[in-house]
């Protein structure tokens, strides 16, 4: 059994290593928190939302394909791997992207796909990036109220990195609570529940705090340009969107999520100047990762079905 897990760490593993950029991505580029501060405080917090609130997911997950060990694993490793390419060349990709691509490319082998699932989980990733949007907007426009109201330009600096350590604690909450189910969904029927929810939320932990650095330096600086307010509100935009989904019990894209809310932000504060070539780069992300990771994982699929009988 732990053999067939070592796929699932590494993709826990990759999937921390790219999501944290969209918890505190756009504090740590902003200067407002230092990045092993950042680092440390997601770490915490991912694995306690995964434990508290991971549930949820973790069925719906495991209900889009039934699985035994040996699909599980291959799952699990062709989703690791597209999420380790796309956060090597800088992308924020979506890791429920690739792990349902890679769940679904195995199931239409084995002609064995809960398609109305698979339609709920379809129609919560669009609406994500505008529900990005949308909370980043509205939550510019409220806690703008009351910040401008401050006039010591030290409270405000002060409250500033006060705020971006509260909302980042609570988006990497939402993030273990939602995106535990990528890593080990799959394997929730095959092993306890409880265990799923710790191994996953580990291994998403390990990620961030070893190889998070180069996506989180994308994220929050070739989006839209953010003062430190717009980016703290940013992270705040992406934690409701994203907390909401897991309360729902459907995982989702962080990366769309942050995507929306630093533009609804930057919208909100009269900002217009959005790079395009970078939007346009994750959507490309966005659109290949699912097909890169179900096309890997038939093919594996394939290949191991020559060898085990």
């Amino acid at each position: 059994m732990f053999l067939a897990l070592i796929p699932a760490l590494f993709f826990g593993w990759s999937l921390g290593a790219n999501d944290a950029s969209n918890v505190f991505g756009t504090a740590v580029t902003n200067g407002i928190v230092r990045f092993r501060v950042a680092t440390i405080i997601s770490a915490i917090f991912i694995v306690i939302g995964a434990l508290v609130n991971g549930s949820k997911g973790l069925e719906t997950i495991s209900s889009i394909s039934s699985q035994t060990m040996l699909s599980a694993a291959i799952t699990a490793l062709a989703a690791a791997v597209t999420v380790t390419i796309m956060t090597w060349i800088g992308l924020p990709v979506s890791s429920s992207q690739a792990m349902v691509g890679s769940i679904i490319g195995i199931g239409l082998i084995k002609a064995n796909v809960q398609w109305y699932v698979l339609v709920k989980v379809v129609l919560a990733w669009l609406g994500t990036p505008i529900g990005g949007i949308i909370f980043g907007f509205l939550g510019y426009k409220v806690f703008a109220r009351y910040f401008n109201r401050i006039n010591s330009l030290r409270v405000q600096d002060l409250t500033i990195k006060a705020a971006a350590l509260i909302i980042g604690a609570y988006g990497s909450y939402a993030l273990g609570a939602n995106n535990v189910a990528n890593v080990t969904g799959i394997f929730a029927g095959l092993i306890p529940f409880e265990l799923a929810a710790l191994i996953g939320g580990v291994s998403i932990a390990l990620g961030v705090l070893t190889f998070s650095k180069r996506v989180m330096l994308t994220v929050g600086k070739e989006i839209i340009a953010l003062d430190s307010f717009s980016a703290v509100i940013a992270v705040f935009g992406e934690s409701v969107t994203v907390w909401i989904y897991a309360l729902v019990g459907v995982p989702v894209s962080t990366s769309q999520a942050i995507v929306g809310a630093v533009i609804g932000a930057g919208l909100a504060r009269g900002s217009v100047s959005v790079n395009a070539k970078t939007i346009k780069r994750i959507v490309l992300g966005w659109l290949e990762t699912p097909l890169i990771s179900g096309v890997l994982s038939a093919v594996l699929f394939l290949f191991a079905g020559l060898f085990v009988k």
